[in-house]
This record gives structure tokens, sequence and C-alpha cells, in this order.
């Protein structure tokens, strides 16, 4: 029998995390300082895990799992699952395109987020820290690092971008039952966040503004530690997991992806399933295209420059070289809100520059992703989140023209989240046969 899921052993677990920076042609552009005020870099050192930030420089190809993280791994119950979408592919009519999915929706908070949360909590809880500061957007990774500080008896606090705290009401529970403290931002707690209220009092926020109001309450207390879930290197070091058990899972089902296609934000899904396969691709061991499936509420990598820009809306991050909006642009809120940010994380901006990367963006009203999804629901049975269905898109999108073309393909598309938490983003979205 020719079963659709392909699986790993806990004992085919990575011992090791890819760090893609070695392998970047002409390396990664460095951070820089903006020359006013004080220095970002060391606020960064004051305000982050310190091992994360020795990842964060590192110039290893790869670097080591600790034992303790792979059994939180395990029992967060990774290795997770690889599926071939037969009945998509029936539906859609595909003859010489083959699809698989990888399955991030399986872990306990619903996204591939746990990945590094479990490493900073852990990291965080060996150098003493009490509280885990964070910023979400979506709420997966609030819901994410709330989990994984629950492991290490830490607290957390989280600033989740308003638009979105105020109807998901289900998964800011959620963050409690797990011991957060949850504030809608812009928030009363912290000065910046204050400013923008008083100007606007139904403010509907935005990730940078998040990530401001994080750092700033950071600072305000002892024992504090700031921990981020996307854009900088070493969450996309800790979220290859995702893509060295796809290699592993691909071996066993003797195939090998032609193109790899994740949603795109910050990066962290992205580089999670793309830098192991994009790191054989620049060593010359495979060909593979990688496509990031965007919103056009913030076509990062489409629409954005390539140029040094903060990560925060108030300027409390270094100056990184990312793809970027601006990081004080308005951008329309969206139901997957987990994609709508102004840049693209350092590692993924470099990639997309040297023309291994492209992207596409979708309309802003989601009603194209919307119904993807539920093709996806109809067929493979599972309920993914509106960020994921932008990924699921783009991949219908590619098989089609790949099957017109009569062209043999090979296409993995990563799961990010389940839409569990997320139906009411489903109203009036998508239509009824």
């Amino acid at each position: 029998m020719d079963f659709d899921q392909v699986v790993l052993t806990p004992d085919e677990l990575p011992s090791k995390w890819y760090n893609i920076v070695p392998d970047i042609p002409g390396g990664l552009p460095p951070p820089k300082e903006p020359g006013d005020g004080e220095s970002r870099m060391e606020g960064l050192r004051k305000r982050l895990v310190g091992e994360c930030l020795r990842q964060e420089t590192s110039t290893s190809r790869w670097i080591d799992i600790p034992e303790e993280v792979r059994a939180l791994y395990v029992h967060a119950g990774r290795p997770r699952p690889l599926y071939r979408a037969r009945r998509l592919e029936e539906k859609l009519g595909l003859r010489k395109v083959r699809l698989y999915y990888k399955r991030e929706d399986l872990s306990p908070t619903g996204s591939h987020k746990v990945n590094t949360a479990i490493p900073q909590a852990y990291y965080a809880a060996k150098e003493g820290k009490e509280t885990l500061v964070t910023e979400t957007g979506a709420g997966q990774w609030g819901t994410a690092l709330a989990y994984a500080a629950s492991l290490m008896g830490l607290k957390t606090v989280v600033f989740w971008v308003r638009a979105v705290h105020d109807w998901k009401t289900e998964r800011k529970l959620l963050m409690q039952m797990y011991g957060a403290k949850v504030y809608a931002s812009p928030s009363e707690e912290t000065k910046f966040g204050k400013g923008l209220l008083a100007a606007d009092p139904r403010h509907p926020g935005s990730l940078g503004i998040a990530v401001s109001e994080g750092l700033e309450y950071t600072d305000m207390g002892k024992g504090r530690v700031y921990c981020l879930g996307s854009v900088l290197n070493h969450v996309m070091i800790h979220q290859s997991i995702i893509g060295l058990e796809s290699m592993k899972q691909f071996e066993k089902a003797g195939d090998s992806p032609d193109l790899v296609v994740a949603c795109l934000g910050g990066g962290s899904n992205f580089s999670g399933i793309t830098l192991p396969f994009l790191g054989e691709v620049l060593r010359g061991k495979m060909e593979c295209e990688f496509l990031a499936a965007q919103s056009e509420a913030a076509p990062n990598l489409i629409k954005g420059e390539y140029r040094y820009d903060f990560g925060d809306t108030a300027g409390h991050t270094p100056l990184m070289m990312m793809y970027t909006l601006g990081h004080e642009t308005s951008m329309t809120p969206i139901k997957s809100d987990g994609i709508r940010y102004h840049a693209a994380a350092p590692i993924v901006s470099a990639l997309r520059n040297k023309g291994y990367v492209r992207a596409v963006a979708y309309p802003a009203d989601e009603v194209a992703v919307f119904e993807a999804a539920k093709t996806f629901l109809e067929t493979e049975g599972w309920l993914i989140a509106g960020e994921s269905a932008h990924a699921v898109r783009a991949a219908i999108d590619e098989a089609k023209k790949a099957e017109s073309a009569s062209e043999k393909k090979c296409i993995l598309v990563n799961i990010s989240g389940h839409g569990f938490l997320d139906l009411d983003a489903y109203r009036g979205k998508v239509t009824q046969d």
C-alpha cells in the first residue's frame, strides 16, 4: 500500500541546526548603528538572550541542538510528518505535477513558532531570566512563547497587534491559560504606546509597533528578556529543523522538490522550510526554486527597497539590510496578520537580492487565498491558517502552470499553522457550493 504520509522516528530528529550564513555568496551585510542616540547593538545585548545573540553572529554552518531542547522538540511532536497531497492533485487534475506539504500546524500551539520558542525559553532559563517579553501579530508567536515559558517555569508578557487582539478572543484565552499577560498594542504600558493612542485612540497597531513596545517594556524591569519570533538570524537557525526533517523525508520517499513554497511576512517559516534546501543549491548539490507567498498588504519582497532599515517602528533595533517598505509605513490590517510586516529578514533579503528567491503577492481582500484553503480542506481534510493559505494558493497556481506546460514538477509547501482559532477569518471569504 502506498501511504500519503512520510514519517521520521524521534531517533531520526536532527541533532544540529543549519546556519546558511557561511554559504551566502559574498556574505551577509552586517547590521549598522544609525548614528544617533544609544548604541542599538548594545541595546540588543542588554535585552536579548545571550546565547541567541551568539548564534546571531555565528559563522558556523552547523549549531548543536542541546539534548534538553531535542527532548522538548520530541515532547512537542517532532519530527513532524510530510504528506503527499494526492487528493488535491486529483482535484486539480494533475498528472505531471506532484504536491507535498509539511505539517508544522501539528505543534501544541498550532504553528511552526514553537521551533524557536523552545530554545529561546531554554536559554533564557539557563541565564537566570524570569520574564520573557515579546510581540505577536497573528498570535501564533505569542502563544508559542507562552507555551515554551510554561515548560521552563518562566513568565510571559505579550504585546499583540490591536487589530488582531480584538477579534481573536479564543487565542488570547489560550495565551492566558499558559500564564501570559497579554496587552493590545499600542498599549498604555509604554511611553511609545501611550503616544500613539493619544494621537489615535483606535490605532490598529502593527508588528513593528508591538516590537517597539516589547523592547521598551523589557527595559522597565529586572529579570526581563526580549524574545523575537522572526527576522533575526538565530530564529532562522532554529527554524531550519523544518527543512532538515523534510530533506530526510524526501530521501525516504525517493523524491526531491523542484520548488519550495511558503508564506512570508518577516520570514521565519519560509526560512525554516527553504534554507536547508537552499544551502544544497548554493553548494551545487541540487537544483531547486524557492517562492515566497505574500499579501499585497505588505509585499516587502516585491515593492520594498533593498536598504538599511529598523526592524521596529520606534527605531530601537540596529539598522539591518532588508527589503523594506519603511519602518513607519502604515499597512492595511488583514486577517492573515502574521504576514503583515514592513520588512523581510536580512537572510531572506540577501538571497532575494542575489536571485535565489522569488515572490508573489495576493490581494489584501484575501478571497483568493481563503478559497484555496477551502479547496485544501475539502481534499486533504486539514483546516489551515490564513497565512498558510497564501502558500497553498501559490502552490496551486504554480502546479496549474506547470501542468499546462506539460512540465514534470515536484512542489513542496509548508503548512505553517492551523486555522481552528482563526475560523472567523473565513467568514465571508469563502463561497458555499
